[in-house]
């Protein structure tokens, strides 16, 4: 079964959809496309796909997902393997990263890593921060 989106993710599939199918030439409702949005995940109707949802935050990721970002200023792409609630929104998240990346700014040694796990806040940016106030971790996906 896929995944219950976020409700504001829900709406906006709603929204996409209208616009899709009246570029077609078909016009329906907000509400019909909220309908067909709920039927797609499995549901009877909108209000039991709201309830299902409910207001339970959501991670920003899932696991096996694809995502690009940033790991101490340097760029990546990688496998999310694991995310977990920690409270206040928050998920630690686990990622493999397609190349390791060197965490190490001087120019006499060199650290890489190719997993990285870090608590993320919804918007997808770690709590940690380098001096310069950058987060250790940002997430684009």
């Amino acid at each position: 079964m896929t995944p219950l989106p976020s409700l504001d993710a829900a709406k906006a599939q709603a929204r996409y959809l209208r616009v899709d199918l009246a570029a077609r030439g078909r016009e329906i409702s907000h509400s019909a496309a909220l309908e067909l949005v709920a039927k797609s995940y499995g549901q009877r109707d909108w209000n039991t796909l709201h309830a299902a949802i409910g207001n339970v935050p959501r991670p920003p990721v899932h696991v096996g997902q694809i995502v690009p970002g940033h790991y101490l200023k340097q760029e990546f792409l990688a496998e999310v393997t694991a995310v977990q609630e920690v409270g206040d929104g928050c998920f630690e998240v686990t990622l493999t990263l397609d190349k390791p990346v060197d965490v190490v700014t001087f120019d006499s040694f060199s650290n890489f890593r190719s997993k990285v796990r870090k608590v993320i806040a919804p918007d997808g940016r770690s709590l940690d921060q380098t001096s310069d106030g950058v987060p250790h971790l940002v997430l684009w996906g």
